[in-house]
């Protein structure tokens, strides 16, 4: 059975606590990731590289590999 992931840049509030709004019903069961953001160069690396993977999806480099 797949699974969806959903990704959310939020910020711990007092107490620990860390409120979200999920586009699931009432009552779903989820499994939650807390990974705290570095600080620093990689953060700014990392967004850089989610963020041109988008380059590589084009018909023409596509249709250059899959002939290679």
């Amino acid at each position: 059975m797949p699974h969806t992931a959903l990704k959310y840049d939020a910020e711990v509030q007092d107490n620990g606590r860390l409120e979200l709004t999920v586009p699931l019903p009432a009552g779903a069961r989820v499994i939650v990731f807390v990974i705290e953001e570095p600080d620093g160069a990689t953060t700014d690396l990392v967004a850089a590289a989610e963020s041109s993977l988008a380059f590589w999806d084009n018909p023409w480099d596509d249709e250059d590999w899959n002939n290679a």
